[in-house]
């Protein structure tokens, strides 16, 4: 089973209704909007003057966004018409930025750059069935010293659906929608997988990177189906009365 051109199949249809919903806001962004949250401008910190690498950046906006803070971005994508449509919006904004059509194996067989930071986030490694060679991906991308910076949602919320947390080597294989709200009637087959949090870390401290933080949220700043409002602006879940964690972050360094 081809698992890449599965999903890439599936992120070219959602991008296409990606770049129309009020939930991306495409709009608001080329009138100066930034897409970031306040979980990784807190966690990256100061960007101006830095290379970053956005790994799994969909249609760019995330990346733009640290264009727009100073840094110098390369944003990698396997979705053809997510590249087309971030290239499109760097032009659009006259912001600055690399964009390269590939999944993230084999951009690291041609890439030979290295970066101050590589950013991961919300939604992004599920899709790959491989965390110590992603690891040792992030690690030989980044300059010696250089920070990485991983912003996901938390597995938690999957586990109370029903999906295996532990012990399941195997992708799930799911046909379903996109979570934007304007989604009704567009749905693709995609192949995915869970990995437990200490499978995440694990992998990048045996790629040579030190861990300098690691932090759970009991909020997502995005809204999802049975999510409720917060007092901090985000979302949240319930379990039993109590907020359950939805996103985490992981900061690291490459060890010099």
């Amino acid at each position: 089973m081809d698992y890449i051109a599965i999903n890439k199949e599936a992120w070219d249809k959602r991008t296409t209704v990606h770049v129309k919903s009020q939930f991306y806001d495409l709009n608001g962004f080329l009138k100066g909007n930034s897409s970031l949250n306040s979980i990784e401008l807190e966690e990256v910190g100061s960007v101006a003057g830095k290379s970053l690498l956005h790994l799994q950046c969909h249609f760019g906006l995330d990346t733009l966004s640290w264009a727009r803070l100073g840094a110098h971005v390369t944003g990698v994508d396997l979705s053809s018409e997510a590249i087309h449509q971030a290239k499109s919006i760097s032009e659009k904004t006259n912001l600055e930025a690399t964009f390269i059509c590939s999944d993230v194996y084999k951009f690291a067989e041609a890439n030979c750059e290295k970066f101050d930071i590589v950013f991961v986030s919300y939604g992004a490694l599920c899709w790959l069935p491989d965390l110590t060679l992603w690891a040792q991906i992030v690690a030989n991308s980044l300059k010696d010293g250089g920070q990485v910076n991983i912003v996901e949602f938390h597995p938690f919320d999957e586990l109370l659906l029903g999906s295996a947390y532990f012990g399941c080597d195997g992708p799930r294989v799911d046909e379903d929608g996109t979570y934007t709200e304007n989604c009704t009637g567009v749905k693709s087959k995609m192949i995915t997988w869970m990995h437990p949090i200490s499978d995440v870390i694990n992998a990048l401290v045996q790629a040579g990177i030190y861990i300098e933080s690691f932090n759970e949220y009991p909020f997502s700043p995005y809204y999802l189906e049975g999510f409720e409002a917060a007092e901090n602006g985000g979302y949240q879940l319930l379990h039993a009365g109590h907020a359950v964690p939805l996103v985490y972050s992981i900061k690291g360094h490459k060890n010099r």
